[in-house]
């Protein structure tokens, strides 16, 4: 599977929330899918702040809070550009926990003492509120406070300390509320929303919500319930991340399904009621009206269905650097049946069959669709094989090449930013590790950075890889390696070139001496992405800080998750100094020109830290007089406006808390130029990084001064010489000890690795290529580039053919589509013979790639032949193709009666013929294991005496169907050929059911008259015209077997002749029940005639045949199968005409007579079913 993550830094801009992707609830699978930063994960629909009450794992009951994080929405910069690990699966799966809460606490010279209070009520979340409560936005608490110092006195501090100014606000009256949602409109915006709501978990829906309004940045707040309908209940709410003004607000479709769509930020709000259940959402990343799925243009007041049976989640739209905004369509992950995926574009408002595009031709694996900046990804797993694709800019998909013996297991993509792919891939061996793999600019060619990368899956299925790209400094990623048992962090600064451990800090936080050495003992770092938006990763950078790294981790010979400390590097991971002895939030304040940290432990909490100089001092602040159990922070957009807020409550019973913190008083002044002072990045001492020399502008450290929106960096670049570590190894290298890259034994240094015709140029790799982004010069540039050489004719080698799908059968009648690849294409002309007397010939086929189809117009087997030549010599291949049509129905013709010991012919006769293609299956009474052939004829010898069963089933194109016969196997019998007045061919529908009913009025007639036993007689009707029969006439069952050889033998023929008048009345109003009447009367003359005939033989009907002594006829199949019969045609007046036959007892054969004109069983059958299909 392909999965992707981006690695950047966890941008603090909280802010710039956008559209979050609501999933389908179910599990992910834990192979063959891909996924990524903008893909949804299915686990949860919103994201809120959520706190259920509960028991404690200690059985206690009332003060015990759970907090966890639902879902919340995302920054336009986590959708459209991906700067950090995947916002969805933060805002999707998050979750906070918290410590047992056993009593609210005061924090006092900062440490935390529990305060005596009387067992509070326990709050039960089932109860239901009032949904409508009295008291208004007027009657929440608030309080404006300015502190300074860490006393919390609230006394005007010096004005050369650091103060902040704070205001609390409380939600009333929705403390039993158990979600609650904080978002700020937009960057130039003072407009904060909150959405609080009680979700019960028990009933699955919300029984009561409130919206709250801020339009001074979270000073005071505005309760909106008039004005977004009364008796709506809110669920989830989001910002257009275009237009931030623009906000949308879902009610709960278990009590209705509408839509409160505001264009003013929320001022204003429009009803907008809708038919179906919203289960994602995509907003447009350009057109501010346009949302995916369902698709409006209009946002959200009218909708339109694109698509049905779309992959959750596996929907996007597509960016284009044109200009009309008309010519975007939708990329689709399309489910075309149960078993298989499409991937097709169309545009959001015609996406009809006509107007669909299919890039990618063929099926491809579940969830596997892939939008990530300028490449789709897509996976096809054939015979237990996984290939992966890539498209880049939109282009032709090529086939990813991996090593040739990686074989790959999975596939998961940590970063497509910077022109290229960073792909975490376990390999064959490997069961609880990735490599890291970096790849061309195309993201075809990849080749290894770094084995053994330590993986590992999440709650809900995801896989997590330890790699983090650094922003604001290119080529420099940390990564946690596995090394035999133990985890350890590696950084790289020239992407993945080389690698080295973590120096450890020198010092303590006390002061105190270090001592760890490389390389036994070195530093390293938690790189888990948080969960929860409202909280930072465990490791931080950020864009506008280049070089600062904030991170959770320990000191030691390996990676330990307890016993965890914080840690900062201001020279891009060269040098560390711990900062804090516990874990903390740390946020960047003012593009990195102050840190925030707040404790994470489990303990109410007032005070904050602030650090001017990159951490190396820590300034303690109150923001409350009352401890606060910190659930979140929200971080207003870069702005001049130096605003966050903390949200969250005193105690278990407490309203929401949402405490705004100015910090502007931090910064006296705006920077100026001499408040920057220069920094070399460098490599343990190596000025040359990334073939640069460079240099950065950073303010000095303690200078109390904001850098504004205004600010950019300034950096100053000057080019290195090239030295070996500027190159990577190119596709089919390796790097060895001593630094250089030699050939892979695998790999053919002779053949180019692209496409070369015969007379062009192409570039012959040197067995290294340039680090992308690297800007060195001179040096080994020249001897390491890429060589260009001119194409030589090269005899064609390693042609494959198959078909698009992999698959061999196809269904008659529809196009089929053929791959051919070539290891090496020079001046080839390609042959392919279709195998139905069909071939053609291609010149170029370098372009051919998936335009070869063709179309059969017979069913069988066709061998398919590609065949590559040049003047230098040839290659071939070839497969065998199943061409299948729809069998309609299967039909088995056998005889009635048969004798025991002898063979009998038994033939299924299909509709449509299927010739080579079908395969049959017999059984034979009771058998448990079927005969299997290929053919649809068959002899078999009966040795049971009495009924037996025939079923038949045969299966071709993934058609099964069935026929069932049953035989009667005697030692000897007698028959009777019958043929009718044509009279009667007028009445004869030619269906297995009418000739069933004439056999039996037959039968019937005939014990009637002669008191002959039925079950002594069998009659057969067969099927076509004329209309003809046979009847068998059976030994009673305690018949002796033995009869004498020397009996006579003789043939009488019968003729009874009836008057002129005809036998059915052929008038137009003649009667189905007439004809049958007269039918029995000429049915009781015939018996009567026999029966006087024959009544010589007792006590035993025998008749001989004249040529019994010359020859042992056969017995009568049931459709006339041969022709050596004789047969006397009868007159016009001739209403039934009988042969009399004894078969020789007890050793004879039998004999299979017939009429000579009836046409052969095949004929039959098509004519009967021709007469079955149009009647």
């Amino acid at each position: 599977m392909i999965k992707t993550k981006n690695v950047l830094g966890f941008e603090s801009s909280w802010t710039y929330w956008t559209l979050f992707f609501l999933c389908a609830l179910v599990p992910l699978p834990v192979r063959a899918e891909i996924t990524c930063a903008s893909c949804f994960a299915p686990i949860r629909r919103a994201a809120f702040v959520s706190r259920d009450f509960g028991s404690a794992p200690d059985g206690s009951t009332d003060k015990n809070w759970k907090w966890r994080l639902d879902g919340a929405q995302l920054s336009p910069e986590a959708h459209e550009k991906s700067p950090s690990v995947s916002w969805i699966e933060k805002l999707q799966n998050a979750n906070i926990s918290r410590a047992e809460r056993t009593s609210p606490a005061e924090e006092k010279d900062g440490k935390v003492y529990p305060t005596s209070s009387p067992e509070e009520p326990k709050v039960n979340r089932r109860e239901k509120r009032s949904l409508f409560p009295p008291e208004s936005a007027t009657g929440s608490r608030f309080e404006f406070r300015r502190t300074g110092g860490v006393d919390g006195t609230g006394k005007s501090p010096r004005q050369n300390e650091p103060h902040l100014i704070t205001s609390t606000f409380a939600l009333s009256a929705d403390s039993a509320h158990n979600q609650a949602m904080v978002l700020w409109s937009g960057p130039n915006s003072s407009v904060i929303l909150i959405l609080t709501k009680l979700f019960d978990f028990n009933l699955g829906t919300v029984t009561e919500s409130s919206l709250w309004r801020s339009v001074d940045f979270g000073t005071t707040y505005e309760k909106l319930m008039d004005k977004v309908m009364i008796r709506t209940m809110l669920s989830y709410l989001y910002v257009c991340p275009t237009n931030k003004r623009k906000i949308l607000i879902l009610s709960d479709p278990e009590v209705e399904s509408s839509l409160l769509i505001s264009s003013d930020e929320g001022a204003t709000f429009q009803k907008f009621n809708i038919n179906f259940y919203i289960m994602s959402l995509l907003f447009h990343p350009t057109q501010e009206n346009w949302i995916l799925l369902y698709s409006s243009v209009d946002f959200g007041k009218k909708w339109i269905l694109v698509h049905e049976r779309v992959t959750p989640g596996r929907f996007y739209w597509y960016e284009s650097r044109r200009s009309c905004a008309q010519a975007y369509p939708v990329l689709i992950n399309l489910c075309v049946c149960l078993t298989e995926m499409q991937y097709i574009t169309c545009r959001a408002q015609k996406c009809s069959e006509e107007g669909r595009q299919y890039p990618f031709s063929g099926r491809i694996d579940t969830n596997s669709l892939v939008v990530q900046d300028q490449y789709i990804f897509l996976q096809l797993t054939t015979a237990g094989r996984t290939m992966y694709f890539v498209s880049y800019q939109r282009g032709p998909f090529r086939t990813i090449q991996l090593p040739k013996y990686c074989l790959p297991k999975d596939m998961h993509i940590v970063s497509t930013d910077e022109g290229q792919v960073l792909a975490a891939v376990q390999e064959w061996n490997e069961n609880d590790t990735y490599s890291l793999y970096i790849s061309d600019t195309p993201g075809v060619y990849f080749t290894r950075s770094l084995p053994n990368l330590h993986t590992f899956r999440s709650l809900t299925g995801n896989l997590i890889v330890d790699v983090y790209k650094v922003a604001g400094v290119s080529g420099l990623i940390i990564a946690n390696k596995k090394e035999d048992s133990q985890m350890r962090t590696y950084i790289t600064y020239n992407k993945g070139q080389t690698w080295s451990l973590l120096q450890p800090p020198v010092k303590d936080t006390t002061g105190h001496d270090i001592h760890c050495n490389l390389p036994s003992c070195s530093l390293h770092l938690l790189l888990q992405m948080s969960e929860n938006p409202y909280t930072p990763d465990t490791i931080s950078t950020k864009h506008s800080a280049p070089g600062i790294i904030v991170a959770t981790g320990n000191i030691g010979p390996e990676l330990s998750f307890s016993n965890t400390g914080m840690f900062i590097s201001s020279d891009a991971g060269n040098t560390w100094r711990k900062i804090f002895e516990e874990e903390h939030g740390v946020w960047f304040l003012d593009h990195g020109g102050a840190l925030l940290a707040v404790t994470q432990s489990a303990v109410p909490t007032r005070h904050l830290w602030i650090s001017l100089d990159e951490g190396r001092k820590w300034d303690k602040l109150s923001f409350s007089s009352t401890p606060l159990f910190v659930d979140g922070v929200l971080m207003t957009p870069e702005t001049e406006n130096h605003i966050i807020t903390f949200f969250g409550h005193f105690n278990y019973h407490s309203d929401w808390q949402l405490i705004k913190i100015d910090y502007s008083s931090l910064f006296g002044r705006k920077c100026t130029d001499g408040d920057f002072q220069t920094w070399h990045l460098h490599n343990k001492g190596e000025v040359c990084v990334m073939g640069e020399r460079q240099v950065y502008m950073k303010r000095k450290p303690g200078t109390r001064c904001t850098l504004g929106r205004e600010y950019s960096r300034v950096v100053s670049a000057e080019p290195c010489i090239c030295t070996l570590y500027d190159f990577e190894c190119d596709y089919g290298f390796e790097r060895q000890a001593s630094g250089k890259c030699a050939p892979a034994f695998w790999y053919d240094v002779n053949l180019p690795a692209h496409t070369c015709s015969h007379g062009q140029h192409y570039r012959n790799s040197t067995g290294y290529r340039q680090v992308l982004l690297n800007n060195c010069r001179e040096g080994l540039k020249d001897t390491l580039s890429p060589k260009m050489q001119q194409c030589k004719p090269i005899a064609p080698s390693g042609l494959q053919l198959s078909t698009i799908n992999s698959q061999l059968t196809a269904v008659l009648g529809t196009n089929i589509t053929f791959r051919v690849a070539l290891q090496n294409v020079s001046q080839q002309v390609l042959h392919v013979d279709f195998g139905d007397g069909i071939s053609v010939s291609y010149s170029n086929i370098s372009r051919l790639g998936d335009s070869i189809t063709h179309m059969y117009r017979v069913a069988g087997i066709f061998r398919v032949t590609a065949c590559a030549q040049n003047s230098q010599g040839s290659d071939s291949s070839f497969l065998y193709l199943h061409i299948t049509s729809p069998v309609e129905r299967i039909f088995l013709s056998a005889p009635v009666v048969v004798i025991r010991g002898n063979e009998a012919n038994l033939t299924a006769v299909l509709w449509p013929s299927q010739p080579r293609t079908a395969t049959f299956y017999w059984w034979f009474s009771n058998s448990t294991e079927p005969l299997i052939t290929l053919e649809g004829s068959i002899s078999y010898i009966f040795t049971r005496e009495g009924p037996n069963s025939v079923t038949v089933q045969v299966s071709t194109g993934g058609t099964v169907l069935q026929d069932v016969k049953i035989i009667t196997v005697k030692d000897f019998f007698r028959s009777l050929l019958l043929s009718f007045s044509p009279n009667l061919e007028e009445h004869n529908p030619s269906i297995a059911e009418w000739r069933q009913d004439v056999g039996r009025v037959v039968r019937a007639t005939l014990s009637q008259v002669c008191g002959f036993p039925e079950d002594q007689m069998l009659v057969s009707v067969f099927p076509g015209s004329p209309t003809a029969a046979e009847l068998f006439i059976l030994p009673k069952t305690n018949q002796s077997e033995f009869r004498s050889h020397t009996e006579e033998q003789c043939d009488i023929e019968l003729c009874c002749v009836l008057p002129a008048a005809p036998l059915v009345d052929s008038s137009v109003l003649h009667s189905g029940s007439a004809m049958l009447l007269l039918f029995s009367l000429g049915l009781v003359g015939l018996a009567i005639l026999f029966i006087y005939k024959f009544k010589r033989k007792i006590p035993w009907i025998h008749v001989e045949t004249e040529d019994t002594h010359e020859k042992e006829p056969e017995m009568i199949s049931a459709v006339g199968q041969e022709k050596n019969g004789t047969h006397t045609t009868a007159t016009s007046f001739t209403v039934c005409n009988t042969h009399t036959t004894q078969t020789p007892f007890p050793s004879n054969t039998g004999t299979h007579n017939s009429f000579s004109h009836l046409p052969p069983p095949r004929e039959l059958m098509e004519k009967e079913l021709e007469a079955h299909n149009t009647g």
